[in-house]
């Protein structure tokens, strides 16, 4: 009986599932009885609603009810802030007054026996407004920068950090860079979008809701409805894709709940499309500086980085923008600086590598344009200047494999090829380039506990209120799991996306496996305890446990994963055509419990840093903050067709210290240093410097 299942490549266990149209995902979960709600939104940016005549809607065959300021229940929104939540602001109090903050706020619902009949009703609302010019750019001349309230005190997260004395470093070296990067606006666009069924029994309420968080939103919805928290009940077995857009408890959940209470049944809400660039978050835009310096020789100098992203007016959304520059490399004098700018938009949200792949962007770059100055390697510059220890924190890394990362994906890649000059690589009429990034994401861990079941039967059930949006939480967990308990693997079911199972963090911010897998790992060992104690008894064993990160252990060293990202593309010089032909990542990130599930999420990380280096833009209309290529066609993507050889590799490394299992996540990592790795290349191909993502065509072709 083999039962070593952590570190074996083994298939999803639930993936027959998936490929078999089984598994059931929010919108899936219909109920009997159940009526359609359909959301209207604000078509100005900024004002206040002078007009609501719903007199044609109501008068729908089926509609049920039509919701505004004037008549929806005032909800207690009493405080609430899990800590996926912005810290500072507080989140839209939606259908509670008659301002608008932003393009596509909500001002209406209509509830109906059927969607057609619900959006067919909502096209004859006559809504009137008094709009006012909304800011929406954080470069217009209006916009003012204010200092994150998060990042106000001193230590490691503060907004503004320095040692030693940069701008003297600068203005003394040999050689320098001194550079501006600007960084679209991204949104998630997965598969799945947001949606809510919502069903009340008496005083308790069911939501079959898109979710990472089940037990944020459990607690946020029951803030803002004035229930116990004991009387929401969210499930969510299945996530069609999410990249952090259903970390947070958006609106139309309110909403759908709200909804299905008016109306006295269930109420299934599912955002369109287009919908989704409005009310369920977007990666913000951002626009930095960094200036470099170097002696002749390329040891670094000093490092200055800079940067502002956009947040709405009402919340704080604050992200990790430059906190790897003071770890990164090697460098006696080092600036950051992050400052927000508040806009009339709706809040922005964590998107895959949040703060770190925007802020490596920019950094990694920079270090391209200092090799260039310098006559040098870009690999052998960051070979130069690779710490000993965190130089922020003044702490050793509990594991730091860069160096190796750096030597197996250029052994794979074939770097050693690579000629120096820009533009003197060829492929008959087209441009090769090269290009390089390095990678790094923190690990986290949070507080979880999970609950084990040891039945007659010689089988075992595992429940977590954890998450699954597709890196395979189902499997790696079980691994863990049937390990644990000396099982075969298809003698324990995991159960997860329940708020009524044992709490966890988010599936989100790589931290998942780290901390859902130390609390199976430790209510099995519970389980196994109780066993012997108990004898072989014929009766159910049950054991619970919580298991979170040791504070002392944590605050003794720097904990993080890092990663070397190399590509290749090629450029038709004649109509600028950039095609990314090779990827090669390769991550030191701790133990790798299936490795086909994490050359998987690596892969799928590059090619969402493809879209972020070439492709994903969303584009506002300044004259009311409208995304205006907020659908499938006009808002790229990568396909089929634009993705050829990606390669994932791991470099062997221990880490003791992380956590027990000694992993430290992929998912953020994997997208982190694609994009400038790009940029990277494109520039070796061509000798144009592109500062601004997406890089496009008439970037390439502008004389």
């Amino acid at each position: 009986m083999n039962t070593n299942h952590i570190g074996q490549p083994l298939a999803r266990v639930d993936g027959r599932t998936k490929v078999s149209g089984s598994a059931q995902y929010a919108a899936d979960f219909n109920q009997p009885g159940q009526a359609y709600a359909v959301i209207v939104g604000a078509s100005i940016g900024l004002g206040r609603l002078t007009e609501l005549d719903t007199e044609a809607a109501q008068r729908v065959p089926g509609v049920l009810a039509v919701l505004t300021h004037r008549n929806t229940p005032k909800l207690a929104y009493a405080p609430h802030k899990g800590f996926i939540d912005p810290e500072h602001g507080e989140r839209l109090h939606v259908l509670q007054d008659d301002r608008v903050h932003f393009y596509g706020q909500p001002v209406a619902v209509v509830v109906a026996q059927s969607l057609d009949q619900a959006e067919h009703a909502a096209t004859l609302l006559r809504i009137g407004y008094a709009a006012q010019n909304p800011v929406c750019d954080p470069l217009d001349t209006r916009a003012e920068a204010v200092v994150p309230e998060a990042g106000r005190e001193p230590g490691p997260h503060a907004a503004d950090r320095v040692r030693g004395d940069p701008d003297a470093a600068l203005a003394a070296a040999a050689v320098s860079i001194d550079a501006h990067y600007d960084a679209a606006r991204e949104n998630h666009v997965p598969i799945e979008p947001n949606a809510t069924v919502a069903a009340w029994e008496g005083e308790r309420l069911t939501l079959w809701s898109k979710s990472q968080f089940v037990v944020n939103e459990q607690a946020e919805i029951a803030a803002i409805l004035g229930l116990p928290a004991g009387n929401v009940r969210v499930v969510c077995p299945f996530i069609g894709g999410a990249f952090g857009t259903s970390l947070r408890t958006w609106p139309h959940v309110t909403l759908a709940a709200v909804a299905a209470r008016v109306v006295g049944r269930p109420v299934k809400l599912v955002l369109s499309r287009r919908q989704t660039f409005h009310l369920a978050g977007h990666r913000p835009r951002t626009v930095q500086r960094v200036a470099l310096s170097s002696t002749p020789d390329g040891r670094l100098t000093a490092i200055v980085h800079e940067g502002r992203g956009e947040t709405s007016r009402y919340e704080q959304f604050a992200e990790a923008l430059t906190a790897v520059t003071p770890f990164l490399y090697s460098c006696p004098n080092v600036r950051t600086r992050y400052r927000l700018v508040p806009l009339d938009i709706s809040t922005p949200t964590y998107m895959r590598g949040p703060g770190e792949a925007t802020g490596i962007f920019a950094l990694e770059c920079a270090m391209d344009e200092l090799a260039h100055a310098l006559g040098m390697d870009p690999l052998a510059l960051r070979r130069r200047n690779e710490p000993g220890l965190d130089e922020g924190l003044q702490l050793p890394f509990s594991s730091r494999s860069m160096l190796a990362c750096y030597e197996r994906g250029a052994d794979a890649f074939g770097w050693s090829r690579r000629t120096l000059a820009p533009g003197s690589m060829r492929d008959g009429r087209l441009r090769i380039g090269w290009g390089m990034a390095c990678a790094s994401y923190p690990v986290f861990h949070g507080q979880a506990s999970a609950r084990v079941r040891l039945l007659a039967d010689g089988t075992a059930e595992v429940e977590a209120a954890a998450s699954d949006m597709g890196p395979g939480t189902y499997t790696s967990i079980t691994q863990i799991a049937a390990q644990t308990l000396m099982l075969p693997l298809e003698r324990v079911r995991f159960s997860l996306g329940n708020s009524d199972f044992p709490p966890t963090p988010p599936h989100g911010g790589s931290m998942t496996l780290a901390s859902v897998g130390s609390a199976v790992r430790a209510a099995c060992l519970a389980a196994l305890d109780r066993r012997r104690e108990a004898g072989h008894g014929s009766g159910i064993i049950e054991a619970s446990a919580t298991a979170g990160p040791d504070a002392g252990v944590r605050g003794r060293f720097s904990m993080h994963a890092f990663g070397a990202v190399f590509v290749e593309v090629a450029i038709d010089p004649d109509v600028g055509t950039i095609r990314v032909r090779r990827v090669v990542g390769t991550y030191g990130a701790g133990r790798i419990v299936n490795p086909r599930l994490a050359a998987s999420q690596c892969t799928g990380g590059m090619v969402g840093g493809i879209g972020m280096a070439l492709m994903e833009r969303t584009a506002l209309d300044p004259r009311d903050g409208r995304p205006v290529n907020a659908h499938m066609a006009d808002y790229l993507v990568p396909v089929n067709l634009d993705i050829q050889g990606l390669e994932a590799h791991f470099v062997d490394e221990v880490d003791p210290h992380v956590n027990e299992l000694g992993v430290k996540g992929l998912g953020e990592i994997a997208l982190v240093g694609v994009a400038p790795a790009v940029a990277n290349a494109v520039f070796h191909a061509t000798g144009k410097r592109v500062r601004e993502l997406p890089i496009r065509i008439e970037h390439l072709m502008e004389h």
